[in-house]
């Protein structure tokens, strides 16, 4: 009995692990009333940063990954990431970096409380 009892508690987890893996593989079909959206980009050159900066003034917030750029060409990283700190502040809006391989980019209006960490 405790055989199919793992059994089947194995199948609830493959259940689980199946709905999880493919909540973003759902149709895309952007919401009439939103009034905006978190969008993922990788950044990889100038017409990358050009759509974050587009995107928020949209009023979207990014979620960029610089993770491939950070690896290969960090000198490219800084003048794009540049790039995009000036054109976010043109608009009053707000970049932060969120992990080794992430920026949040939110557009005005939306500011990021960022904290320092005690020395």
């Amino acid at each position: 009995m405790a055989f199919m009892e793992k059994l089947m508690g194995k199948r609830e987890e493959l259940d689980i692990e199946d709905f999880l893996n493919n909540l973003d593989t759902e149709e895309e079909n952007p919401y009439e009333d939103a009034e905006a959206f978190v969008k993922p980009v990788n950044l990889q050159s100038e017409h990358d940063r050009d759509t974050v900066i587009e995107e928020a003034k949209k009023g979207n917030i990014l979620l960029v990954n610089i993770a491939d750029l950070s690896k290969r060409n960090a000198i490219k990283l800084r003048e794009l990431v540049s790039g995009i700190r000036a054109g976010i502040e043109d608009i009053d809006g707000d970049i932060a970096r969120i992990s080794q391989e992430r920026l949040i980019v939110t557009p005005s209006k939306v500011k990021i409380i960022k904290r320092k960490e005690d020395q």
